[in-house]
């Protein structure tokens, strides 16, 4: 390993909380993604991690990432998923024109447009959901409270 002040070593500058332990050594790695880096902050002191106050400062690594990751899988999903439908009804493009192939192209189109569009509303709700365990209650009221707002809105829709 390199030592501090050797050339080409990158030094990442992590900021401790007031009452954290300040002589933790720097961290020292590439990017974010670097095996690295990951390794240095998994043997971070907890203050680093953790924050030193009780009152909310920064969330465990872990608590973080999770919530994260359970967003981007969703915002994943869906767009896989809605890009598989387009893909399918330009295949069907390529068979013989009749009335069944036509509708099945119609309605993969439209299941496709319809997913993309309900996507972020369950990234907003995965969002809430990971808030709430997260104790981040006023963002999770946010968050209930715009998806109220949608099924209000596409409820007076479909009313109309």
């Amino acid at each position: 390993m390199a030592e501090p002040g050797e050339v080409g070593e990158k030094v990442i500058a992590v900021s401790v909380p007031v009452g954290a332990d300040e002589s933790a050594p720097p961290l020292r790695g590439g990017s974010l993604g670097d095996p690295a880096l990951e390794d240095a902050l998994d043997d971070a002191p907890d203050a680093v991690t953790r924050g030193a106050s009780a009152k909310g400062g920064v969330r465990a690594r872990g608590e973080v990432i999770a919530g994260e990751r359970w967003i981007a899988r969703v915002l994943r999903t869906g767009a896989v998923l809605s890009g598989g439908l387009f893909l399918s009804s330009l295949a069907l493009e390529l068979l013989p024109a009749s009335q069944g192939t036509s509708v099945a192209i119609d309605s993969l189109r439209k299941a496709g447009a319809s997913l993309l569009l309900v996507t972020p509303v369950a990234r907003l709700a995965v969002a809430g959901v990971a808030l709430g365990l997260r104790g981040e209650w006023r963002y999770t009221l946010y968050a209930a409270g715009v998806l109220g707002l949608l099924a209000l809105a596409v409820g007076a829709g479909v009313a109309a």
